[in-house]
């Protein structure tokens, strides 16, 4: 589910990466939280889709979760001509909250919204939510050290 704004970005983006074996969910977000973009993807997909994402945005680094497999992901960007800058980014819980997330962005309709949040499935993979609240979780771990 690509999700993106077509107007041309006068700011750096931040690339949102949650590796995993077998899916991967990637997002754009600038400085001011504004969301360009994001999306589940297949994990053999994953260097080809953030490679094509550079060139279209002005990604200024890419931040990824540190758990499944991050250590191999981080090397793979690293081997890609025009190397990312890359921060990793604690992502324990993210699945949890990426799920109440959800629930924010797209509203239960129908009888689903009569069940108790916790009690509620997200219909789709929420690896690119994941993403998201990493991008997230950089910008206040930037803001807090800072103040």
């Amino acid at each position: 589910m690509p999700s993106s704004s077509f107007a041309p970005l006068n700011q750096p983006v931040i690339l949102g990466f949650d590796p995993g074996r077998q899916k991967c969910g990637l997002a754009i977000m600038g400085l001011d939280r504004s969301l360009y973009y994001h999306e589940v993807i297949a994990a053999n997909t994953a260097i080809e889709t953030i490679e094509t994402l550079r060139q279209r945005f002005p990604v200024s680094m890419v931040v990824m979760g540190n758990q499944t497999s991050a250590k191999e992901w981080r090397q793979q960007l690293a081997e890609v001509a025009d190397p990312p800058r890359v921060v990793m980014v604690d992502e324990r819980y993210s699945t949890l909250e990426a799920r109440d997330r959800y629930w924010q962005m797209y509203p239960p309709q129908g009888l689903v919204r009569l069940l108790p949040q916790g009690m509620r499935t997200p219909p789709r993979p929420i690896d690119d939510i994941v993403a998201i609240l990493l991008i997230e979780r950089y910008l206040e771990r930037l803001t807090s050290n800072s103040a």
